[in-house]
């Protein structure tokens, strides 16, 4: 039988701020991704993540909101809201936590706030113009807020990584190494190491930036052929 991993594959995904980006080739790419992204809403700054459905129920749980207490019909889907009170790692300072949770058809818009309500809640997602489509959710800013990053799409490749990938910069590009980095089909690829020493890889394309972050176990002298394996480019918008 033939392998899932041997066979071509190409998927496209949506991140949050428009931009769609194809990856391809025969690794497994049939993980789900997420994407998230900052915004400046009347000069506060928040963040973004989308997902499948099922992420908000997660995140739920993760944060320790037990349900959600409040449920409306918000731009095309879904709006419900949590409510918990939860101490910052680190801090003995206990804030109330609001999740608010969009879903559409088939995927998700999370975001968490401090010390504010639904009303407010609303209010904010009422200015980011948030739109489902088939490979992913988008906003678009309107007055009053804008993007403060470009936003990121992150999906775990078995046998290679997390693969995280947003759109090159020109602060990014001063932190490249001088000398040349492996080829592959997609970019340059360099290989460094955290701050805690594990080691992980930046990849430099024409027009994608993308870093790789292997998985425990994965032998990192095959990472270069791997991501060979792997088309990597932006679409145009649509």
């Amino acid at each position: 039988m033939t392998s899932a991993t041997s066979v071509a594959t190409r998927v496209v995904h949506r991140a949050l701020d428009g931009r769609r980006y194809e990856l391809s080739g025969t690794l497994d790419l049939r993980e789900p991704v997420t994407s998230s992204v900052e915004v400046t809403v009347h000069g506060r700054r928040y963040e973004l993540v989308t997902g499948p459905t099922g992420l908000g129920d997660e995140v739920a749980a993760a944060l320790g909101v037990s349900r959600f207490d409040e449920e409306l019909r918000f731009a095309g889907g879904t709006l419900v809201v949590g409510h918990t009170r939860r101490a910052e790692p680190g801090s003995r300072i206990v804030e109330d936590l609001l999740l608010a949770v969009w879903r559409g058809r088939r995927h998700c818009l999370i975001s968490h706030l401090y010390t504010a309500s639904t009303a407010t809640a609303v209010g904010i997602l009422r200015t980011l113009g948030i739109t489902e489509h088939e490979d992913g959710v988008a906003v678009r800013p309107e007055a009053g807020s804008a993007l403060a990053t470009p936003a990121t799409v992150v999906k775990e490749i078995p046998s290679l990584g997390l693969l995280e990938v947003t759109t090159p910069s020109a602060p990014q590009a001063t932190r490249l190494p001088a000398w040349q980095g492996a080829r592959t089909r997609s970019g340059e690829l360099f290989a460094d190491r955290l701050s805690n020493g594990d080691p992980y890889f930046v990849l430099a394309g024409t027009d994608i930036w993308a870093t790789v972050l292997p998985l425990a176990g994965t032998d990192t002298a095959r990472v270069p052929a791997l991501v060979d394996r792997l088309g990597l480019r932006r679409l145009g918008a649509r």
